[in-house]
């Protein structure tokens, strides 16, 4: 019984993973199901097994994507050799070699579905505005740290720092895929980390 359960939770894992992938290279309306599914092995009458409709599936890929990144950052805020402010530098300064190593295509899985499906699918806003905001939350985390460490200024609110962050890099990420650089990833990040929210 239990060796059924484990096939089935690794079956709906891989069906999120390449459906990650999938919705970053052709976009939510571009990614067919039988791709999908192609993809990992699993029959076509499977799908509805493990999810409800390509809506629900959506919304669960959303959540599956944004966890490796929250996980990335508390790692970073684990260590207790750097301050708030380096976790930050040092999380930020992956994201921008794995953009690089990407040739800068891709971006940011929940700023692409932002644009596509944000107005036109309640369950994928749903899901879109959990995640955005489990990440800032995170972010957050991060900046208090380094509040209370003294390398950040105290006037402003940490969620208001960490809003202006995220939203200042998924700009930065969109001007990224125009300039084929990291240029707008390493602006973003040197003048707010390095310079607007420091002490």
């Amino acid at each position: 019984m239990n060796t059924l359960l484990d096939q089935s939770a690794t079956a709906r894992e891989r069906l999120l993973d390449q459906g990650v992938t999938l919705l970053m290279e052709q976009g939510y309306h571009g990614a067919g199901l039988q791709a999908i599914l192609k993809g990992v092995g699993i029959p076509k009458g499977s799908f509805y097994h493990y999810f409800s409709s390509k809506e629900a599936f959506g919304a669960e890929v959303i959540g599956h994507y944004i966890e490796p990144f929250i996980q990335a950052l508390d790692r970073q805020l684990q260590r207790a050799d750097i301050t708030g402010q380096q976790a930050l530098r040092n999380y930020f300064r992956e994201l921008i070699e794995e953009s690089a190593r990407r040739e800068f295509r891709g971006g940011c899985l929940l700023g692409n579905l932002m644009g596509e499906i944000g107005e036109t699918s309640p369950l994928c806003r749903e899901a879109l505005r959990s995640a955005v905001h489990r990440y800032r939350d995170k972010v957050a985390e991060a900046i208090g740290r380094g509040q209370r460490e003294g390398v950040f200024r105290q006037d402003l609110d940490t969620g208001s720092m960490a809003d202006l962050l995220v939203n200042q890099w998924q700009g930065a990420l969109l001007r990224m895929k125009i300039e084929q650089s990291t240029a707008p990833l390493e602006a973003c990040c040197a003048s707010l980390i390095d310079g607007h929210f420091s002490a």
